[in-house]
């Protein structure tokens, strides 16, 4: 079985493209997981007449990251070989890549497949993006080099751009730590699972759509705090998110972890 998690908040704009996309792929269950909506997001759903579209309904906002965990758990307890993660937002002519990422766990025997979001190599991209976009890049770099897999993923991230993993991965990383991307890389490392890169989308064929700066800001700090984070994690530290004395929390106190954990006790 191959799953897909669709996390959804106020994304009627893209959705159904988004959408459109997953049923045009060979997959057996959508599961999209929409989650503090107050927009037409819903009816989208509901008007797509697809018995591979199971949707999850939570009246609360999850938080960053949260309907990933919520949603991995839905894939594993049906039997998924397969979980791929796509955001609500991206839309993207990017079927054929979603494609090139499940296959990379088929063909490769990859429990987690990345994309990589910066084809010509992340250092052409530091002369011109804005310095906290640098500085996202510094950190993911400065993680994958820590967990000995810059060489194979350069500045590839789960937290930037759809991936997809392993039923092994699923049974061997905690699912709450789904909820914070980069610990789960570093884990998927420290567990020796294979990671690998799976395609190439460049950033802007994504099909994210563009964010106030105040956004951009707030989720460059979730991402760095997210690898100083993963960072700890892989070294049997105290978890922590400062670096020289700043700390680095961006949309992290939004995640509601104990909705999260109240999903996951479920039997």
């Amino acid at each position: 079985m191959i799953a897909a998690v669709i996390p959804v908040k106020d994304e009627e704009r893209r959705l159904k493209k988004t959408i459109g996309t997953l049923l045009s792929i060979p997959l057996d269950i959508i599961i999209p997981v929409v989650n503090g909506s107050s927009d037409g997001s819903c009816s989208i759903i509901n008007r797509v007449h697809s018995k591979r579209i199971q949707p999850l309904y939570f009246i609360e906002s999850l938080g960053i990251d949260v309907p990933r965990a919520i949603g991995a758990k839905v894939a594993l307890d049906l039997g998924a070989t397969v979980t791929l993660f796509l955001d609500g937002d991206m839309d993207g002519n990017i079927a054929n890549n979603l494609v090139d990422l499940i296959m990379a766990v088929f063909k490769k025997g990859a429990d987690m497949v990345l994309t990589n979001c910066y084809p010509k190599g992340p250092q052409g991209y530091f002369a011109w993006i804005p310095k906290l976009a640098a500085a996202v890049l510094e950190a993911r770099c400065r993680l994958n080099r820590e967990i000995s897999l810059e060489e194979t993923i350069g500045a590839a991230s789960p937290s930037h751009g759809p991936h997809a993993v392993s039923r092994r991965f699923l049974l061997s990383i905690p699912l709450r730590e789904i909820a914070i991307p980069p610990v789960s890389l570093a884990l998927a490392a420290r567990e020796a699972l294979q990671v690998c890169v799976g395609t190439e989308i460049a950033h802007d064929k994504l099909g994210s759509p563009w964010k106030d700066s105040v956004h951009a800001d707030l989720i460059a700090e979730t991402i760095i705090g997210d690898c100083i984070e993963a960072g700890h994690v892989y070294r049997g530290t105290k978890r922590e998110r400062l670096l020289d004395t700043v700390e680095y929390l961006g949309y992290h106190p939004r995640r509601r972890w104990d909705l999260l954990d109240e999903f996951l006790a479920q039997s």
